[in-house]
């Protein structure tokens, strides 16, 4: 019947002899069953597969004179075959812990389904085959739940079932019952071939308690049942149950799954979920305690359950944004949490090896009497047994290892399940007492604030809002434990009051999400940093208001040490998008959460000061790039009749994205182009660029990717907003206006074809390179700085960064006027290398003196330094005079020097 390893005949034998000192029910089974000898001989040479048990079935059922009056025998001889085998496999012939569990689960398979199809089979020949009311013959959904859902079945495991059908009707035979009688009749048939106790034993013990209503619900349900059941009853530990759930028989398992996902992964990130598996572990700790089952390794302190807890919590948390912890074995989640950064490798790797440590005990433990047991033995003689057959010289040595990994695996589990808030606040009486101001401000006043008073006023006002009243009593406990919290924290900051009022903005934006109040309460280390954001930045402390989730940043400290690696990031979202098509609306949320995460992650490595300016830009503009490049392929595969796979499209970049100097709030200056002559391409391409620019700029659930500004196309707002190559060419060359040409020293191509990238490359070039009047020139370019600073500088004795005299703009329109005077005889300058580069190569070229060229790069440095903190802070771009004073000497300098003004 099998094809064995080569082995001698005897090793087998040995193995066998050996195997029966660890294990009273191999003894039992080998002394009673005379067939069982020889059986396992045969097989001990390899694992056991689905084949190798159905063949196992099919041989034994001819005994029989029919497939009913075999079942219960058949399948009993069969679980008694599998068992033996594992033992000897698992005690003496190395078989790893995953070959175990795997042929467990295999076993519950192949049994689940042949007692299904016989049973179904009688069934259908007496009422006929369920029907919907269309017509459409019906099934029996055979759902796994717990370890047998997870593919991690014990040797002498339950099986966790829910039987459900998609959806009610009647049957079409002769006699007639409705779909809910056959399945039920079905489902009872089921479990009593598997459950029942006969002289050949039993094949499993059946726990039917996970479905709906548990013990008082129906035995089987409908899909509408099920569906009805997850909104309105579905309870916190029923999510942690239904991780686990796999559709083992049924074609219609895709219908359940759209049911049963969105009850147990939820679209934000949901640290409520710490809170209801730590009441949860708290039930189940009080009931070992009561029944004095410390020793339980399954259920006692640091045992197989908190392991599970562990690995679980964290895939209810995050599982319904990151798809890829869905799986559903304890082993392949706590990898994912290493690779992820969740967990530390080391906790993982301790966690790994003490999961394994226990669920061989388990195992030992089980094999002695066949027993569902999770109990250190009571006698002496079981207990040297055991330590013997997990390796150890004694029962103390077992012992020994066993408490050093339970110690292990509650430290861990406490780390993760603790606590934070339980201990009493000193701040706790003021918050409760805030609307009391007056006792309220000297207490803020001790702390360090400032203005105390106002710190109080705002306080007050909250507490006493009907905002915060009215809410729900677990939400508002959470929200209660944080604001001493937040008051304390923010007292530490350099601008405490700033601090603090930015801080309750943020509490008030979130006041109502458990989750991230959850999240808060469970990490204190986030809401330190949190608070270090909200003082360093206001502009953050607004993002951070706005997009809330960010706040799952805070919790991973390697944020502010990691440069982002953007070709792997553009890889992974690129992959996610792909898996989550055709659903539009999730994809335009998913690049904006993605995009706000890398945003913010920059922002923290800013604000620590491991980032300068320019390196910030060049990090938001490949950003921006990966975004538009993304983006393309997504908008037209929504245009329904297209005349070739792959566009011929390019995005074109101008202003701050164009020069790599995009800050955290700029908006996109951009340009559509094609290069297609087929003779729907103009259509095609217009429609394209209209989805694309929707695509970024519309405000969803997530918020928005960018503003978008297209007015730098060909004739303006009155141009097409898509342009082909030829008619940008020839715009360029024939009409465009000197302020157009000066735009294009800043353009690129930022995404989508790149041949055409390459063309517009071309075009920029020749344009640049043209010969021009330099008095003309002159003129052009001072005229439309006039017009400028007339429009915007002059209105404040404050000096503005970028239109004023020396600022910023200035510096820009003395390069473009180098670049448009001299490319033609100087090509180099039409490079796009940014404006610090071309003043250096202008330096290098004589056009100007290189000493006022360098200091002209230092003063460009500076004021954009300038501008940054301004926007940091979301403050208008005006600074007092002096402090820019040392930056403009160099630009105004060099102003004069060129047009003499």
């Amino acid at each position: 019947m099998f094809a064995s390893s080569p082995a001698p005949a005897n090793e087998y034998e040995t193995a066998v002899v050996e195997a029966r000192r660890y294990s009273r029910y191999l003894s039992r089974m080998l002394d009673s069953q005379p067939w069982l000898a020889p059986a396992l001989a045969e097989s001990l040479g390899q694992p056991l597969r689905a084949e190798d048990m159905q063949r196992f079935i099919a041989e034994r059922e001819t005994a029989f004179s029919d497939a009913e009056s075999a079942l219960g025998p058949t399948l009993r001889r069969l679980r008694s075959w599998v068992m033996c085998n594992l033992i000897v496999r698992d005690l003496r012939l190395g078989a790893p812990l995953a070959e175990v569990t795997e042929t467990m689960t295999v076993l519950a398979e192949v049994a689940v389904r042949h007692a299904h199809d016989v049973l179904r089979a009688a069934l259908v020949q007496r009422y006929g085959q369920p029907l919907s009311p269309t017509g459409w013959e019906q099934e029996l959904l055979v759902i796994g739940m717990g370890k047998l859902g997870g593919r991690e079945l014990n040797v002498s495991s339950d099986i966790d079932l829910i039987f459900l059908y998609p959806e009610d009707g009647d049957t079409g035979g002769a006699k007639v019952i409705s779909n809910f009688e056959f399945f039920e009749r079905l489902g009872k048939q089921l479990i009593k071939a598997l459950a029942e106790v006969t002289e050949h034993g039993q094949v499993f013990r059946v726990d039917m308690r996970l479905r709906p209503n548990g013990d008082s619900g129906p035995l089987v349900g409908s899909l509408d049942m099920l569906e009805n059941y997850f909104i309105t009853q579905g309870r916190e530990w029923e999510r942690y149950a239904w991780i686990k759930a796999r559709v083992m028989l049924g074609e219609r398992w895709t219908e359940l799954e759209k049911l049963s996902r969105p009850f147990v992964f939820r679209k934000y990130l949901d640290f409520g979920a710490i809170n209801a598996m730590r009441d949860l572990h708290a039930q189940i700790r009080r009931e070992v305690a009561r029944r004095d089952r410390a020793h339980n390794v399954k259920l006692g302190p640091g045992g197989i359950r908190e392991i599970e807890f562990i690995a679980q919590v964290f895939q209810l948390i995050r599982g319904g944004r990151d798809s890829a912890l869905q799986v559903r074995p304890t082993q392949k989640v706590l990898a994912l949490l290493a690779e992820r950064g969740i967990l530390a490798t080391t906790a993982v790797e301790e966690l790994g090896a003490a999961y394994v440590f226990l669920r061989r005990l388990e195992h030992r433990l089980q094999y002695l009497d066949d027993a569902q047991t999770h109990d250190l033995p009571q006698s002496a003689a079981d207990q040297q047994l055991i330590a013997e057959a997990m390796g150890f010289g004694s029962h103390a040595e077992l012992m020994t290892a066993l408490d050093t990994h339970r110690r292990i695996v509650s430290q861990h589990f406490d780390s993760v399940f603790g606590d934070p808030s339980d201990e009493d606040h000193s701040l706790d009486a003021t918050w409760q007492g805030a609307e009391d101001i007056e006792t309220v401000t000297p207490v803020l006043g001790e702390l360090g604030y400032r203005h105390p008073r106002s710190g109080a006023e705002r306080l007050a006002s909250i507490h006493a809002s009907p905002r915060y009243r009215q809410l729900p009593n677990n939400i508002k406990g959470r929200f209660d434990a944080l604001i001493p919290r937040v008051i304390e924290a923010a007292a530490s900051t350099p601008g405490p009051d700033d601090t603090l009022a930015r801080c309750l903005d943020l509490m008030e934006a979130i006041g109502r999400r458990g989750a991230y109040l959850a999240l808060l309460q469970q990490y204190p280390q986030a809401l330190r940093r949190v608070a270090d954001l909200m003082s360093a930045s206001r502009w953050g402390a607004q993002f951070l208001t706005r997009h809330p989730i960010l706040l799952d940043e805070m919790l991973d400290a390697r944020n502010l040490d990691t440069a982002p690696d953007w070709k792997a990031f553009r890889a992974a979202l690129g992959s996610e998008l792909e898996a989550l098509e055709p659903d539009m609306e999730r994809q335009m949320d998913v690049m904006r959460e993605q995009h706000h995460a890398q945003v913010f992650r920059l922002l923290t490595q800013d604000i620590a000061g491991l980032l300068t300016v320019e390196k910030l830009a060049d990090h938001l503009s490949e950003l921006a790039d990966i975004m538009l490049d993304l983006t393309l392929p997504l908008c037209w595969r929504r245009i329904k009749i297209r005349h070739r796979d792959t566009p011929r499209f390019a995005v074109i970049s101008y202003g701050k994205l164009g020069g790599k100097e995009l800050g955290y709030a700029s908006d996109l200056d951009i340009v559509f182009l094609y290069d297609d002559e087929a003779p729907e391409a103009a259509e095609m391409y217009t429609r394209l660029a209209q989805r694309t620019n929707t695509w970024l700029s519309s405000q969803t659930a997530a918020g928005q990717l960018f503003d978008t500004d297209l007015r730098l196309r060909p004739n303006g707002e009155s141009g097409m907003i898509a342009t082909s190559l030829e008619a940008f060419r020839k715009y360029q060359l024939e009409s465009a206006w000197v302020w157009e040409h000066q735009a294009l020293t800043r353009a690129r191509f930022s995404a989508g074809d790149r041949a055409l990238g390459e063309a517009f490359e071309r075009i920029r070039c020749e344009v640049l390179r043209l010969p021009r009047d330099l008095g003309t020139l002159r003129a052009e370019v001072l005229g439309m700085r006039h017009k400028m600073r007339d429009a915007h500088s002059g209105k404040s004795e404050l000096f503005d960064l970028k239109h004023d005299r020396g600022g910023l703009i200035d510096v820009e329109f003395l390069i473009q006027y180098l670049v448009l005077g001299h490319a033609h005889r100087h090509p180099e300058l039409t490079g796009n290398l940014g404006n610090i580069a071309l003043l250096r190569i202008a330096g290098e070229l004589g056009l100007i003196p290189p000493p006022l060229a360098a200091a002209c790069a230092d003063s460009y440095r500076e004021l954009r330094r300038l501008q940054h903190r301004q926007r940091l802070n979301d403050r208008p771009s005006r600074i007092h005079p002096e402090e820019a004073e040392t930056a403009r000497e160099p630009v105004q300098a060099l102003w004069r020097h060129i047009f003499d003004e």
